[in-house]
């Protein structure tokens, strides 16, 4: 039987990555993210999984944000028992960020019944902490630049992709065929990480193309300086920023931007608070030895992150506490899009005063929180409730760590040999064909965006 490719998410959207390879009756799955964004993809979480995950013998991670890995548990739930296979510090993130996915889904489950705002009865968790045990259980780790053997004649080799630590493009290797899945891809300069690195060219490539319609800007002035007039106008003022900020990678780009910023003198010295206990141990992961050399080699693993009033918030009172804030301060809370986590208690009460702010750190999806603030919306849904929003909103794009159009172009080019087929992924409609047509009309290259649901074969 030929080589397939099924993209069964990251097709037409930016989330819920999971592209299913089959070749002679075998079935690898390359990451196993959840949607997220509109209410018709979140629902996607819930159908019944398109194969039976009992017959899907691996699967592979590129890396561990929720959105590449939140789906595993719920796979592990309905019957997959096989081996997942993910670099060290993906293993290490993911534990973190499906524990703390979990947590929160069980507690908002509680909560909505609770409150009665749920249609459902009763709200279910997508997946329980019971789950997420046995799906850890299944986790194996592979180094960056080797060959992997995955039986019946089948390798993968994992190299470096520069987004979030551990990340990497994954090229698979089958008895009839190669396809090399891009992953995140970082910029060719990561503020933290080693910059990311250019594996060898496939078959068929399958590169994420969520800013495959635009191009980052360097800043005219100095490095987020936005950032730091809003900083410096809301402490004027009384009032606090709010940052929602990705727990994984984005909150380590954040302090470090923060602590440039206080050390240059530019914002004052404020309070900073980390209110994410997956942000927090998170940062422990980025900052243990054994990842020093994922770092920039001009970083020190202990010192990225140095700032003198940094408080790390670990109870619910505390959290609690930061509702109302006695004097002006910075807080870091997860999730970066608004959709989840302590941050939503924090927009609930900070957004209606307008000596507030809020700082967007990065891509918002449709359908998100963060999507809406960023589209001006002046109430905003939360715990059942609209909320008036009459703090300042501000993007800070300079934080993003995905790779642009023409750095996604850069890394397409240095592929060798060139593949025969591409396809776009992990965008939207828009931006997978922007960089679709880009790729053809630049590289001559045979490029088109994904379908969802649909099955390609293989040359």
């Amino acid at each position: 039987m030929a080589s397939r490719l099924t993209f069964l998410g990251g097709a037409g959207t930016v989330t819920g990555s999971k592209f299913l390879l089959a070749d002679d009756g075998r079935r690898v799955l390359v990451d196993a993210g959840v949607f997220q964004g509109e209410k018709e993809l979140r629902e996607r979480n819930w159908q019944p999984f398109p194969v039976p995950p009992q017959s899907i013998d691996l699967v592979l991670l590129t890396h561990a944000h929720t959105d590449h890995v939140g789906y595993l548990p719920a796979l592990v739930r309905d019957g997959f028992a096989g081996v997942v296979l993910a670099t060290e510090a993906t293993c290490e993130l993911a534990e973190i960020v499906l524990r703390d996915a979990a947590f929160l889904a069980e507690r908002d489950a509680e909560y909505a019944a609770s409150h009665g705002y749920s249609r459902h009865t009763p709200p279910l968790p997508l997946f329980t902490e019971a789950d997420v045990e046995r799906t850890l259980r299944l986790l194996r780790v592979v180094d960056y630049d080797e060959d992997e053997d995955l039986g019946e004649g089948w390798t993968a080799r994992w190299t470096r992709a520069g987004h979030i630590l551990g990340a990497a493009s994954i090229r698979v290797r089958t008895p009839s065929t190669s396809v090399l899945f891009s992953g995140d891809l970082g910029r060719h300069e990561h503020p933290v990480l080693r910059a990311r690195e250019v594996p060898e060219g496939a078959d068929t490539v399958v590169v994420e193309s969520t800013y495959g319609d635009r191009e980052h800007h360097d800043p005219a002035g100095a490095a987020h300086e936005p950032l730091a007039d809003l900083i410096r106008r809301t402490a004027r003022r009384g009032g606090s920023v709010l940052i929602p900020a990705f727990a994984v990678d984005r909150t380590e780009v954040v302090l470090q931007t923060l602590t440039n910023l206080m050390r240059d003198g530019r914002i004052p010295d404020l309070p900073v608070f980390v209110n994410s206990p997956m942000a927090l141990a998170a940062l422990g992961v980025y900052r243990d030895p054994r990842f020093a050399g994922e770092l920039r080699p001009d970083l020190d693993v202990t010192g990225f992150v140095d700032l003198p009033r940094l408080h790390e918030v670990h109870s619910t009172e505390e959290s609690i506490a930061l509702n109302r804030p006695t004097m002006p301060c910075v807080i870091i809370s997860s999730s970066g899009m608004a959709t989840g986590g302590r941050v939503l208690h924090h927009l609930e009460h900070l957004l209606p005063d307008s000596r507030n702010a809020v700082v967007l750190a990065g891509y918002q999806a449709a359908g998100t929180r963060g999507r809406a603030l960023l589209d001006g919306v002046t109430t905003l849904k939360m715990h059942g409730r609209q909320v008036a929003v009459r703090a300042e909103v501000l993007q800070d794009e300079e934080f993003s760590v995905h790779a642009d159009c023409s750095e996604l172009l850069d890394w397409l080019a240095a592929l060798s040999p060139a593949p025969t087929a591409v396809f776009a992924v992990h965008g939207t409609p828009e931006s997978a064909s922007a960089l679709a047509g880009k790729a053809h009309d630049r590289l001559g290259l045979a490029t088109r965006p994904a379908v969802l649901g649909e099955t390609v074969p293989l040359p």
